[in-house]
C-alpha cells in the first residue's frame, strides 16, 4: 500500500506516466523546443513554413494538422480589449490541432478581425503557404512584433480528451498578441500546449 501511494502521488506530480498492463515509467523529457525569438522569423513565412512546420524540421518530427474550424463569432470582452475592437464587433475564429508523429501536442484557436479576414485566404481551411501570418502580409498588415503570455495549469476534461494526455501532464496555457509595424493588433491566439512535449526558449536582449 506504501508502494501504490508513492506511486499514486508521483503521477500527480506529473513525474511518472502508468501504462495499463506495461507498468510504471519515468514521464519523458520535453522533446520540442519552442524558440520564441525564431519561431516567428520572416524567412520562415517567405520559405511557404508556418511556425509549427518550422519547429517540427528542426526536432525531426512529422507534423499535422487536423480538427481544423473556422467561423465568425462576436468577439468577448477579453480578445475585444486585445484586438482594441468594439463591443459587438466580429472577428474570424480559426481552430485546430496540432500533432507530431501522429500524436496529438497542442490546440490553436486564433482571432482576427473579420473586417481584415472576410472573404481572404484566411477564412478557409488552409491559408495557403506561411500560414495565416503570411496572408496577413499578403493584404499589407506587415507584422511588427508579437507579445506572449504564459501560464502552467492542470487540463480540463476536453483537453485531456482532445490532447490524449495521459493522468498528471499538465498544459501550458499561452496568448499571443500580433502587432503590425503601426502597432496596431491584428490576431490574437489562444494556444494549449502539452507540457511533456516542449520546452518553452526565449532569447532575450541585453540592453
Amino acid at each position: 500500500m506504501t508502494v501504490r501511494s508513492a506511486l499514486q502521488q508521483l503521477q500527480t506530480e506529473g513525474l511518472v506516466l502508468s501504462e495499463h498492463g506495461r507498468g510504471v515509467f519515468v514521464r519523458p523529457r520535453p522533446q520540442i523546443r519552442r524558440l520564441a525569438s525564431d519561431r516567428f522569423a520572416r524567412r520562415h513565412r517567405q520559405e511557404g513554413k508556418a511556425a509549427f512546420l518550422a519547429e517540427s524540421a528542426s526536432a525531426g518530427a512529422e507534423p499535422t494538422v487536423d480538427l481544423i474550424h473556422v467561423r465568425e463569432e462576436v468577439a468577448d470582452a477579453d480578445i475585444a480589449r486585445r484586438l482594441g475592437l468594439a463591443t459587438g464587433e466580429p472577428v474570424l475564429v480559426r481552430s485546430r490541432r496540432y500533432a507530431l508523429n501522429g500524436s496529438p501536442v497542442e490546440t490553436a484557436t486564433s482571432y482576427i478581425p473579420a473586417r481584415i479576414a472576410r472573404g481572404t485566404r484566411i477564412s478557409e481551411d488552409n491559408p495557403g503557404p506561411g500560414g495565416v501570418y503570411a496572408r496577413l502580409e499578403d493584404l499589407g498588415h506587415v507584422l511588427g512584433h508579437f507579445e506572449e503570455e504564459v501560464t502552467a495549469r492542470m487540463p480540463a476534461p476536453d483537453e485531456i480528451e482532445i490532447l490524449q494526455l495521459r493522468t498528471g501532464i499538465p498544459v501550458f496555457c499561452l496568448i499571443r498578441t500580433a502587432f503590425d509595424v503601426t502597432g496596431n493588433p491584428v490576431e490574437v491566439c489562444d494556444t494549449i500546449l502539452s507540457s511533456d512535449v516542449y520546452v518553452l526558449t526565449y532569447d532575450l536582449p541585453a540592453r
